[in-house]
């Protein structure tokens, strides 16, 4: 198995800059190589309390600062996009990197960044469809002709820098949709799994339905590639230990949740523990619990959150050691999984 970190780069401490926001995401990157993780990944968001509205910016300043660690986008929200220019961004961060990037792309979410860039229920994922379908051959064509319904046709247009990897792997990002995951099969990519709001069975039946698209599209089921995220990490010596660490951090990010006028699945964490994939406890018990998943999902990658999430400096490193050190080797070994980096 392989391990991302991620961050959507919340914003909610009114005590913390933006400038040293961003300063944290960045270390927790460079912390992540340190430790051995195999990618790091920035979302796209376009409202409060998000700022990760410029993902390629970040994740150039994180390839300055790094040599080996994947570059992932969480997710490249292309039906908000002109693709043209979500090409040369990640053409250029492809390129300043090493050939490091991996797009996980999808429609996004919220209204505000639907009314900020006039998208709509009805046409959000025509666009998302035709963004993507138009940044594939981009990305593979050195001049491509080209006529779609949301964007000024193309007559032998040539994009420049042209990338590093020919192609780029593009995963699909699936929350609820099944029209995420029809695009991610008929084209023979990999699935993302959100896995982060609700219990295991809509995400399971969300995976079931990628494999069955994936074969009636003919591709052979033995390469159909998935993933699945977590909704929160903590692990120390003891369950006890790990709970009675975490529990503040959990209550806090639900009162926040309800601030924004969002009321949260799982309103306990014994409740989160249980029947939500957040990974909380034991050494022992979090393996288990990812393989428990894994039985579900069949998934070869997996993330945690990047950011401490309240956990002082010293209890983040510790814990995310300690993953490495404990839990990592047993899922590795446990769960194969194929290189990152190789695309069909």
């Amino acid at each position: 198995m392989k391990f991302l970190l991620i961050t959507l780069i919340t914003h909610t401490d009114p005590g913390t800059s933006t400038q040293a926001r961003f300063r944290e995401v960045v270390d927790n990157a460079v912390l992540g190589e340190e430790l051995g993780f195999d990618g790091y990944g920035v979302g796209e968001r376009h409202e409060r309390p998000f700022i990760s509205s410029s993902p390629p910016v970040v994740l150039s300043h994180i390839a300055a600062r790094t040599t080996r660690i994947r570059l992932f986008t969480a997710v490249t929200t292309l039906s908000l996009l002109d693709p043209v220019r979500a090409y040369e961004d990640y053409a250029t961060l492809d390129n300043l990197s090493g050939g490091r990037l991996e797009l996980i792309i999808g429609k996004g979410n919220g209204a505000a960044q639907a009314k900020l860039f006039h998208v709509t229920a009805d046409d959000q994922w025509d666009r998302n469809r035709e963004s993507y379908e138009l940044f594939r051959r981009l990305w593979r064509e050195p001049k491509v002709t080209w006529a779609g319904r949301f964007r000024p046709p193309l007559e032998d247009a040539e994009t420049w820098p042209r990338p590093l990897q020919q192609p780029i792997r593009v995963w699909h990002g699936s929350a609820t949709s099944q029209v995420s995951v029809d695009l991610a099969a008929r084209y023979g990519d990999p699935l993302f799994s959100a896995n982060v709001t609700n219990p295991i069975e809509p995400y399971a039946e969300l995976i079931r339905y990628y494999r069955e698209r994936w074969q009636h599209y003919g591709h052979d089921p033995a390469d159909a590639l998935v993933g699945a995220g977590s909704a929160g990490y903590y692990a120390a010596k003891t369950s006890q230990e790990a709970i009675d660490t975490y529990r503040p951090i959990f209550d806090a990010r639900i009162a926040t949740f309800r601030r924004l006028g969002l009321e949260p699945v799982f309103t306990t964490l014994e409740d989160a523990i249980d029947r939500s994939s957040i990974l909380v406890g034991s050494p022992q018990q979090i393996a288990e619990k990812v393989l428990r998943y894994h039985a579900e999902f069949g998934h070869e990658i997996m993330h945690l959150h990047a950011d401490g999430d309240g956990l002082t400096d010293k209890q983040h490193r510790t814990t995310l050691e300690l993953f490495q050190s404990e839990i990592a080797p047993v899922l590795r070994r446990e769960i194969p999984s194929r290189p990152l980096g190789e695309s069909s």
